[in-house]
């Protein structure tokens, strides 16, 4: 099939680099966000599936709205047979939807109905699902309702950060793309509609997110900051300085709540329940360090607190 490949992040990149190398469909073109500022340098940059299009010579287009006139032109004279879509970005009105023949086909790293939105693998690790994976549906007006062509689950592991599930989950719903993308040009792969009952929302997680409370249970805790690392990570603050943290380990003991202390064997915090141990953490200003060179730096006064 001729295909017009959208999105934007890295994530998306091995869903394209699949099917750039894929002998049953041809990628003619590919839809991202615009170039944007990033980095300490704050220099415009490509993303990252832009950058693969352009190492394949293949057009890119990179709209402020796909509702605007001058893209559904291009994209209509392209006459595509399908548009898979992952991790776009953006809401894609209905004229453009009507485009290719057999519509807008999304990866979505959940199993709908649960976690539509815009960050399905951070709520899954951040509710401590067991199992999750990923969906490839017919895109619709509606929120990632639209009825699914087929699943691929994934095991969510203690250790995992929403980064390392997402890495696995790109990887593998790559492959689920691909294949949904040769069953519907096979004409052998139809969409079944979304069940009614466990449908769940996912939201964009916000910088806020990831300031930790202490006030609540040790897991909680762990859950929360390995569901916002990497972005837009953990953080707390001690003295009125911001404290980036990397993931924590459970430990049996109690402290008070709040309350740092450091030994010999690490760093550890007071929660609602058992204490934290801190493996990693990141100063202001400074790379990731282990805890204990970071508290011994810090010389922290006996009583030390957690903000």
């Amino acid at each position: 099939m001729r295909l017009v490949f959208a999105g934007t992040p890295e994530p998306a990149v091995p869903s394209l680099r699949r099917l750039i190398e894929s002998a049953n469909h041809e990628v003619v073109a590919v839809v991202t966000r615009p170039d944007a500022v990033a980095g300490r340098g704050r220099k415009v940059t490509r993303s990252p599936i832009g950058l693969l299009a352009d190492e394949h010579g293949i057009p890119v287009f990179t709209p402020k709205r796909p509702s605007e006139p001058e893209f559904i032109e291009q994209l209509t004279e392209l006459a595509p047979d399908c548009c898979p879509v992952v991790a776009y970005g953006a809401l894609l009105p209905e004229r453009v939807l009507e485009i290719p023949r057999h519509g807008w086909i999304n990866l979505h790293f959940s199993l709908l109905p649960a976690w539509r939105g815009a960050a399905p693998v951070q709520a899954a690790v951040l509710a401590g699902d067991e199992i999750t994976g990923a969906s490839t549906f017919l895109i619709e007006k509606g929120l990632d309702t639209g009825p699914v062509f087929g699943t691929v689950t994934e095991a969510v592991r203690p250790t995992d950060t929403s980064g390392i599930l997402l890495a696995r989950l790109a990887e593998s719903g790559a492959h689920l793309l691909e294949s949904t993308l040769d069953g519907v040009e096979a004409g052998a792969l139809h969409a079944v509609p979304q069940p009614l009952e466990g449908i769940s929302y996912a939201s964009k997680v916000e910088a806020e997110a990831g300031h930790i409370r202490w006030d609540q249970p040790a897991l909680a805790i762990s859950r929360r900051i390995r569901a916002v690392t990497p972005n837009p990570g953990a953080w707390t603050e001690v003295d009125g300085k911001r404290l980036k943290l990397g993931p924590i380990e459970l430990v049996e003991e109690t402290l008070p709540e709040r309350e740092i202390e450091v030994r010999k064997s690490g760093v550890f915090i007071g929660t609602a329940t058992t204490a934290v141990r801190l493996i990693e953490v990141q100063p202001q200003g400074k790379r990731m360090m282990p805890a204990l060179d970071w508290a011994r730096g810090a010389r922290l006064q006996p009583g030390a607190v957690v903000e």
